[in-house]
């Protein structure tokens, strides 16, 4: 199973889509997050309402895409070592 960090990856590498498949398969509130945020990148609200409720967070008082993510990556936990 794909990481969120390397969802993030992709999304930033502009692989929105690759991202969007990847992210699916993630179940967490970070993961519902982050499936929001790719809604909202792809222009598609009410998709990206939805996950942000199932992620618990506000979706009406978010910021812009941008602020999103740098939102999101504060909040993921850093990557450990194997």
């Amino acid at each position: 199973m794909p990481t969120l960090h390397q969802v993030l990856t992709h999304m930033q590498a502009g692989r929105w889509t690759l991202a969007h498949n990847l992210v699916q398969s993630d179940g967490s509130q970070l993961g519902a997050w982050l499936h929001g945020i790719l809604h909202i990148e792809e222009g598609d609200l009410e998709d990206a309402e939805y996950w942000y409720g199932r992620a618990d967070r506000h979706f009406r008082s978010r910021g812009n895409l941008a602020e999103e993510l740098e939102r999101f990556e504060a909040a993921l936990p850093p990557v450990t070592p194997p």
